[in-house]
């Protein structure tokens, strides 16, 4: 969605209210921008982008006004002090133009920043102010940080894995087999009982008769 163009006003029409406006909230958003004047920080859907001092203060200076005329002198006396001996027409050209490349706009097809040629930059969308951090929205649906460490042990409670299945089931084939190699045992044994039982009782009786025979 293309930002909202506002038109140009005339750089000697009062605009107090506008250029005091920014003290009104501690956020600033226009298009997919956004800036935190306390923390002076610009962000781009969310993806923070690196402004050097004098281009953030551009920045600032036009949204101030945004709609006006912004010469050239204006910015020279925000960005230098009177005693800066610098090439202010190159170093203003300069700063704007990394203002623009941050922004991704362009000189030809302007989509924030707009020349007015031998006069100066206008800001062609109305910036919008508010308190309201971009983090509130979130706030009440993230879980706290307690029920986020709880969750995942009681997910973790009842679950077992592979190799504890294969353990489980190997024990318990261990005792089965141990259960039916005993029971196989104790079978032979019973029965090599019950068969050698009648030959120690024929050769009890035997010795029993000899002995009364003598």
């Amino acid at each position: 969605m293309l930002p909202e163009v506002i038109p140009m006003q005339e750089p000697d029409e009062p605009a107090t209210s506008e250029r005091t406006f920014l003290s009104s909230g501690r956020y600033v958003n226009f298009g997919p921008f956004r800036i935190d004047q306390q923390r002076q920080e610009v962000t781009r859907d969310g993806a923070r982008l690196k402004l050097q001092g004098k281009v953030y203060q551009v920045l600032l200076t036009l949204l101030e006004r945004p709609g006006e005329v912004v010469t050239r002198e204006e910015l020279r006396i925000r960005l230098w002090p009177a005693d800066t001996h610098v090439n202010y027409d190159a170093n203003v050209n300069t700063t704007v133009n990394k203002l623009r490349h941050a922004l991704g706009d362009s000189s030809g097809r302007p989509l924030y920043i707009e020349t007015i040629p031998r006069k100066g930059y206008c800001l062609l969308v109305r910036p919008e102010v508010s308190d309201k951090s971009p983090f509130s929205l979130f706030a009440k649906s993230e879980p706290s940080a307690d029920s986020a460490q709880e969750s995942p042990r009681i997910s973790r409670g009842p679950a077992f894995s592979k190799s504890d299945v294969w353990i489980v089931l190997g024990v318990i084939g261990l005792i089965l087999a141990g259960m039916l190699l005993g029971a196989g045992i104790t079978r032979l044994w019973i029965y090599q009982g019950a068969t050698m039982a009648p030959f120690h009782l024929a050769k009890i009786f035997s010795r029993a008769s000899v002995a009364a025979f003598f």
